[in-house]
């Protein structure tokens, strides 16, 4: 198999180059992706939101390059505030309960004020 590059048509990929996510051979890797409603073009408010969003992104993502969210095995939370860890972790445990990736969440600033949450994967299809 040859590498695959995937978009999702996001206007950041081709400003910043890069890909949201590169599939090659049995791994996938998954960019940073943040809880923007690409259709609309447009950041929610509440992180519980912008957690949704990001999940199908990063679900999408992974299914165009021929993966599932059960072939994670690595998933990193980005944060901007330690408090969201309560309400992020069981809106994640619902898509990885059954998976269990390997996973990090850090408490860190992200380069636009108002994106909450941040979330990278790789995968390794079983």
């Amino acid at each position: 198999m040859t590498r695959q590059l995937i978009s999702t048509g996001s206007p950041f990929e081709k400003v910043a180059g890069y890909s949201r996510a590169v599939a090659d051979g049995d791994w996938a890797w998954v960019s940073g992706t943040t809880g923007y409603d690409y259709a609309a073009m447009k950041m929610p408010e509440a992180v519980e939101d912008q957690t949704a969003n990001a999940m199908a992104t990063i679900k999408k993502a992974l299914n165009d390059a021929g993966f599932d969210l059960a072939d994670v095995v690595r998933a990193v939370y980005y944060v901007t505030d330690a408090a969201y860890m309560d309400v992020v972790f069981p809106i994640v445990g619902r898509y990885f309960a059954d998976v269990r990736p390997a996973a990090t969440m850090i408490v860190c600033g992200l380069v636009k004020p108002e994106m909450k949450i941040e979330i990278e994967v790789t995968a390794k299809r079983r």
